[in-house]
């Protein structure tokens, strides 16, 4: 079986009744799945849990931070109330990676233009999904506290396993604020210690989110399972020290203090963990990529049986314009995803890692209507195993995909210390840099002839460098900004502020708007400046 036990517990857990609240006082939910029961045994911890995790996985009921609910315009296409399929619209839509030429009354048309505003459905829906997980956490972790695990009588160990998953819960919960915080900077803010329902959630500045992040996931450490030993799909400290050398390589832009030498204090511990480079680059993105946990620290997994929906990975085996199904593994392409032709600029023909599909596409972005012929695609995600052979959990129908999602993979945390030690991190070493990079230089062009000297590694290099390697994984956008080029017109791509040339914009962009939806019931928020 492709996927573990884990993963088909996520999948049924996801499926039963979500827990709802009483419309009165003196009624029983509907449901009779309720809290008491549900965590009355500590495999209903588990399972709980397992939810949490396939939310991430799956669609389903969504909703605000508490004062308002997602949109129904958003709900009327399922797939695009999906985590990953939100998240890879805003960070990789936005940028020269990708445009979107399928105009749909759903489809997240503007996002390539810089169009957005406060009452777009598209940056409401990845909005409104991260609090919706965060609203799962923070439920779980109060059902998983030492003072409600006291009264439950269970066994030392399944105290200890339960205390696990609390640490698990909260890293789930810190990823999501990071997100929020990487995206729309002072957010509503809730944990734990407030009920469902119970406050009107206030706003943390950026500073102070980043503050709290970096101090859960430091806290979380003693607790969370280790590197390099929990089950597939689930986090353990690995994950935790990926996510903190993320942050703290754009905490510039968070905080506006450099902490490189942090960034490179992480790297070193996940180098020093185990992982290592996959050999083949281009079976990252494929049915069977769960076989790849040399390289992958934490993934989403999808199963075309068991997992089935139209975000997720499903949009990136279907999306890229052109690609037929007898090489995306699909029923066939929906003609949605182009790439600029500046981004594929970047690459060489020798560079596997382009994947770029042009058989009877053309280079140039001319247009961003329903042209199937302007821009390149890429045949990156497909969903067939590395022999060539059909996804281990085939949709007969060919909808839905078998593709995991890396969330991180070792090749980010090289090209991190590499950045960073260029930028004057502490620790660094640039012998170490150039070697990393060198690694994934060989991997994607098969031998050494790709390779660097210490010369050409420079700043410029590393922006280009993580764009081909992390191509469509959901980076472009916060790596532009940390270069100052998501924006400003030092970098122009097609159709970047709506010009076929491309043009620079006001720098609100570089911040998403608060949805107007959670403004206008929520009287602690304030906008983000420029909207």
């Amino acid at each position: 079986m492709k996927k573990n036990s884990y993963i088909l517990i996520m999948s049924a857990v996801l499926l039963a009744a979500f827990m709802s609240s009483c419309k009165k006082l003196d009624l029983q939910p509907t449901n009779d799945i309720t809290s008491g029961k549900v965590y009355s045994t500590s495999l209903g911890y588990k399972e709980s849990l397992a939810k949490v995790y396939a939310a991430m996985a799956l669609t389903g009921n969504t909703g605000g931070t508490g004062s308002a609910d997602i949109p129904s315009q958003i709900l009327s296409d399922e797939g695009n109330s999906d985590f990953f399929r939100g998240l890879w619209y805003l960070q990789e839509l936005s940028t020269d990676e990708a445009g979107w030429t399928y105009h749909g009354n759903t489809d997240p048309l503007g996002i390539h233009q810089f169009a957005w505003s406060s009452i777009n459905q598209t940056v409401a829906g990845a909005y409104y999904r991260s609090y919706f997980q965060i609203t799962l956490c923070n439920e779980f972790i109060r059902q998983a506290s030492d003072a409600s695990l006291s009264s439950k009588g269970f066994p030392s160990s399944a105290v200890d396993s339960i205390r696990h998953y609390r640490a698990e819960a909260r890293f789930l919960r810190a990823y999501q604020y990071w997100l929020l915080m990487d995206l729309f900077g002072n957010v509503p803010f809730v944990t734990d210690s407030n009920a469902i329902g119970s406050i009107i959630p206030k706003q943390i500045q950026r500073k102070d989110l980043f503050n709290y992040i970096e101090k859960e996931l430091k806290d979380i450490d003693k607790d969370l399972v280790t590197v390099r030993t929990n089950e597939y799909g689930r986090a353990d400290q690995g994950a935790a020290w990926a996510l903190l050398a993320r942050m703290y390589l754009n905490a510039e832009v968070y905080t506006q203090t450099p902490r490189y030498g942090d960034a490179i204090t992480y790297c070193n511990k996940i180098i020093g963990a185990g992982y290592s480079i996959h050999p083949d680059y281009t079976q990252l993105m494929l049915a069977d990529n769960n076989l790849n946990t040399d390289e992958f620290i934490l993934t989403i997994p999808y199963d075309g049986t068991h997992t089935q929906t139209y975000g997720g990975t499903t949009t990136m085996v279907h999306g890229p314009a052109g690609v037929p199904g007898s090489i995306s593994g699909t029923n066939g392409t929906w003609n949605c995803i182009r790439i600029t032709q500046q981004f594929v600029n970047t690459f060489d023909a020798a560079d596997l890692r382009g994947q770029f599909y042009t058989n009877g596409q053309n280079k140039n972005m001319n247009s961003l209507l329903d042209v199937s012929t302007d821009g390149y695609s890429s045949t990156k995600y497909r969903n067939v195993t590395r022999s060539g052979g059909p996804a281990p959990h085939a949709d007969p129908s060919g909808v839905f995909s078998d593709v995991d999602f890396p969330l991180f993979r070792l090749a980010e945390i090289y090209l991190i210390y590499a950045e960073s030690t260029l930028k004057g991190g502490t620790g660094g070493d640039p012998t170490l840099a150039l070697g990393y990079i060198n690694q994934l230089r060989t991997r994607a062009y098969g031998n050494s002839s790709g390779n660097i000297g210490a010369s050409d590694l420079n700043l410029n290099f590393i922006l280009n460098e993580r764009g081909r390697e992390l191509f469509w994984e959901c980076f472009r956008r916060t790596d532009l900004i940390r270069f100052g080029e998501f924006t400003s017109d030092s970098y122009l791509w097609a159709w970047k502020g709506g010009v076929q040339s491309g043009t620079g914009v006001d720098s609100h962009f570089n911040i998403y708007p608060i949805p107007s939806t959670d403004l206008s019931t929520n009287p602690n928020l304030k906008q983000n400046p420029g909207y």
